[in-house]
């Protein structure tokens, strides 16, 4: 090997040992921070780390990270031998390491360390290794900014595993295997499994065909063609046990291959973590706060690229526990509670899904500050906590009173939510007041594969994960009400949100259908029911992300390659959702020719101005109107002369709208009759009371439009 490739080898060799030893240098310092007492057990481990990169830089030629640990060496001595350890020695010993890791991608990228972070410290370095008290760090960023601090204060990505290699008896050699060799692994490993399930779709066209035959042979029997049909059907049986062999022995090989590679890549979750507890400690010493972090289920093996993918999303999640959650020691002590706070990371499985949880034990969220942020944004302030909790996904909307470095700009939980849907998961966040806060993350397993769920919409092949599909419906007029220009599918216990799926993706609609197609889909707690043209199978799919270009495609993850091998888009479940609570109301049913007679409405309010628009407004559009001053004038109008469609108030004289449309149900002679309900009340409770009397659309009178009171008739008439 030459003079180059050697320096070269050496260089590469140390950058590999570094990422490592900075691992363990954050480690050991946190732990000498939060435990002095500690020193005389913890010292010799942390010398001993920083001798091993020193030899290594003298060895790769790095001369100023071998002086830099060096330094730090006569700096950390002293403390085996009682010297105390101020906060400022400990900021200069964390922006080292911060500096090291700096070093290391500089060196990586072929950069000279002329003027960097490492070169700055060395003068403060050496003061303090001479008993000089060390001043607070300088070109050092602050904690999470872009900068030389900033790969130290978020984990580390697992790119890389070790894998055990035996060389005797009782002993293994780690051997560091890159994560994109892997990766690389696993994608043909992923393409076998479909070329498996291909041929399974193979298999079953030679039975089907094979079945033809033996039909074809009895319908021929007698005849001299017989014989040759015979010969054929057994070569088609004899091909197809060969066919049904090679599947088996295919399926064995490609699922053992696939469950190797997957052992390969599994990492436990607390490396996943690594850096986390640095995070945590650094914004806290910004905000003068004490911080510990715990994590539980650390042992739970897990996927590297999932690991790799909740990094960005757990490191805001512990940011925003420590900023936003944790309370300042002095308030603390006055609520009851130790002046240190406690930040816990958890993992856990559920079936084929994985649950991470980050929870603090501080003040909780403040809904009414939430509140009032959405309302001077002109939202809606919802009345339900935990709707009010889940504004803190939005994205802009935060509670913080100032901008800091860590928080006040309201970004960062809305980017955990994009990341988790991104992955096919979703978040959701409790609380209890005064006590802290948690947020879950429900990811699956395994992003590689998928079954799913295929449907047809607009002439186009779409999937949907089927862990996200609740169930299947074929929906008719009496499952549907619409509530305030918005239509709803009907459940005993709810009103799930109603749209089609072609509107919501700008897709081609196809004509309305006497028994519509619908999907209902469930992203934690929120649901929607969705039409699509056809639901076509159920599959086991290969995931293929979509790449840079269209990572931000609206309700759409990743690419999902089918048996097959078409591609068909996979569809977020949670953008759709939510997309699917704001549409307006569509046409999903045929409508009969319109009539020439005229159609008759009885309307009923107790105000005279709102009667008199009203009247006008349906006249207008060739209704003959009868108006009424009450329900109880309304009902009697009705059962004099008959009407096809009912437009009513609530709170009126005599008989209010509930009790005129529950009357109107009950009528065997009026029982099918549409009725609209235009009032004030725009409560929940309100329009479930009035939906659960019969009614056939609920209109708010806040926001009252002509245009929807005249289409919501159409639609019912």
């Amino acid at each position: 090997m030459d003079r180059d490739r050697l320096a070269q080898a050496l260089l590469d060799s140390f950058l590999e040992e570094l990422e490592g030893h900075v691992v363990s240098l954050n480690r050991d310092l946190l732990a000498l921070e939060q435990a002095p007492a500690r020193a005389r057990e913890l010292i010799p481990g942390l010398l001993r780390t920083l001798h091993s990169v020193k030899g290594a830089s003298r060895a790769a030629s790095a001369s100023r990270v071998e002086t830099a640990c060096h330094r730090l060496e006569e700096v950390l001595e002293p403390l085996i031998h009682g010297r105390a350890a101020s906060p400022d020695l400990f900021e200069l010993c964390f922006a080292t390491v911060d500096a090291l890791d700096d070093a290391g991608r500089r060196l990586a990228s072929r950069q000279d360390l002329s003027g960097s972070p490492l070169e700055a410290l060395l003068p403060q370095l050496e003061k303090a290794a001479q008993g000089t008290p060390p001043p607070a760090p300088e070109h050092r960023p602050e904690p999470g900014r872009s900068g030389p601090a900033h790969k130290a204060s978020e984990p580390p990505s697992p790119a890389d595993v070790e894998l055990p290699v035996p060389v005797a008896p009782g002993e293994a050699l780690p051997v560091r295997v890159s994560g994109q060799k892997l990766d690389a692994l696993l994608g043909r490993s992923g393409e076998l499994r479909v070329a498996m399930l291909r041929l399974e779709g193979h298999a079953e066209s030679l039975e089907s065909l094979r079945d033809d035959v033996t039909g074809l042979r009895a319908a021929v029997r007698g005849t001299a063609s017989e014989a040759t049909l015979r010969r054929v059907e057994l070569e088609l049986a004899r091909v197809a046990r060969v066919l049904a062999q090679d599947r088996r022995a295919l399926f064995q090989s490609s699922t053992g291959l696939d469950d190797e590679v997957r052992r390969a890549r599994m990492l436990p979750f607390e490396e996943g973590c690594t850096g986390l507890e640095r995070a945590a400690r650094d914004v806290a010493h910004g905000l003068g706060r004490r911080v510990r972090m715990e994590v539980h289920g650390g042992g739970l093996d897990l996927d590297r690229s999932l690991l790799q993918s909740l990094r960005e999303p757990l490191l805001h999640l512990v940011r925003n526990a420590v900023a936003h959650g944790l309370e300042a020691p002095d308030e603390r002590v006055r609520h009851g509670k130790a002046e240190e706070g406690r930040v816990v990371l958890s993992a856990r499985l559920r079936g084929n899904r994985v649950e991470v949880a980050v929870e603090d034990d501080g003040r909780g969220l403040d809904l009414e500050a939430l509140r009032e942020r959405a309302r001077a944004r002109g939202m809606e302030a919802p009345e339900d906590d935990a709707d009010a909790a889940r504004l803190v996904f939005l994205p802009g909307l935060s509670t913080a009173p100032k901008v800091t470095a860590v928080s006040g700009r309201g970004v960062g939980l809305d980017v955990v939510r994009a990341q988790v849907e991104a992955l096919r998961g979703n978040v959701e966040v409790t609380f209890k007041a005064g006590q802290g806060t948690r947020f879950i993350l429900d990811v699956p397993l395994t992003l590689s594969t998928l079954r799913v769920l295929l449907v047809d919409v607009g002439g186009q092949i779409l999937a949907l994960a089927s862990e996200g599909v609740d169930r299947l419906l074929r929906l008719s007029p009496s499952d549907v009400r619409e509530v305030e220009g918005r239509m709803s599918w009907v459940t005993p216990d709810a009103l799930v949100p109603l749209a089609s799926l072609a509107s919501v993706l700008d897709l081609p609609s196809s004509p309305p259908r006497a028994r519509p197609s619908a999907v209902v889909l469930s992203a934690g707690t929120a649901q929607a029911a969705l039409v699509v043209d056809e639901v076509i199978a159920e599959q086991e799919v290969l995931v293929r992300s979509l790449g840079s270009r269209v990572k931000r495609a609206r309700h759409v993850s990743a690419a999902a390659v089918l048996p097959d091998g078409r591609m068909a888009l996979l569809l977020n479940p949670a953008s759709l959702v939510r997309a699917a609570g704001g549409r307006p109301s569509a046409h999903f049913f045929p409508t009969p020719k319109e009539q020439a007679v005229r159609r008759r409405v009885v309307l009923a309010d107790d105000s005279p101005t709102t009667r008199m628009l009203e009247q006008s407004i349906l006249e207008g559009a060739g209704y003959d109107v009868t108006a009424c001053a009450d329900g109880a004038e309304a009902w009697e109008r009705l059962q004099a002369g008959g009407a096809d469609a009912l437009v009513l108030d609530v709170e009126m004289p005599r008989m209010d709208g509930i009790s005129v449309t529950e009357a109107v149900r009950a009528s065997p002679r009026f029982g099918r009759v549409p009725v609209v309900l235009v009032t004030s009340r725009e409560k929940p409770e309100d329009k479930a009371r009035g939906l659960n009397a019969g009614a056939s659309a609920y209109i708010v009178k806040s926001a009252f439009d002509p245009t929807s009171l005249l289409e919501t008739l159409r639609r019912l008439l």
